[in-house]
């Protein structure tokens, strides 16, 4: 007869307590889905993140490999060697990989602002410039002034766009400076 009174046992009828199959297998597919995300970064993003150098030669090595099935295999080796860190290691990738996409994606809202600017300056002339100016105090009116009637009048004879992208630069060299968000 079996008391019921006395608490289970703790560590379970067989004696384990590690984790479970499914847990096992749910890190193992984390980890290889890490493995994808470092085969499609790039150099630069490659060299920031906390790699030692065996395992950065390894994700240079498999993201040369562009054939699909022997790129999926690649991607389960280095999967596997990624599985051999310890979860602090893994965890500072994620983040590395985390802030790399959140950088990128910044530059790519500040391109598409500068563009936006670019073309509203280009359309309404002075009265957009003033707006500019009231959102960035630090920008040069006269040369942006300037920019602007030189790329109006390129475009006006069909020229090619040379003005127009030295105005899309001195509007990102404004919309990079330290302290500037989107204000628009």
């Amino acid at each position: 007869m079996i008391d019921h009174d006395e608490p289970e046992d703790e560590s379970g009828a067989d004696g384990w307590d590690g984790p479970s199959r499914s847990q096992r297998r749910r890190e193992a597919l984390d980890v290889l889905e890490l493995a994808r995300r470092l085969m499609d970064v790039s150099e630069a993003q490659l060299a920031r993140l906390p790699l030692d150098e065996s395992l950065r030669a390894l994700v240079r090595d498999s993201q040369r490999i562009k054939q699909q099935i022997a790129r999926k295999r690649q991607t389960q080796f280095l999967a596997k060697h990624l599985r051999r860190e310890d979860d602090a290691t893994l965890t500072a990738i994620r983040t590395g990989l985390d802030h790399a996409g959140s950088d990128a994606r910044r530059d790519t809202a500040r391109l598409h602002e500068a563009e936006h600017w670019r073309e509203r300056l280009l359309a309404d002339g002075d009265a957009a410039l003033a707006d500019f100016i009231a959102a960035h105090a630090s920008a040069d009116r006269q040369h942006l002034r300037q920019l602007v009637r030189n790329a109006q009048t390129e475009r006006l004879q069909n020229k090619p766009p040379h003005a127009q992208r030295e105005l899309f630069r001195a509007l990102r060299e404004v919309l990079e400076e330290p302290g500037v968000e989107n204000r628009e």
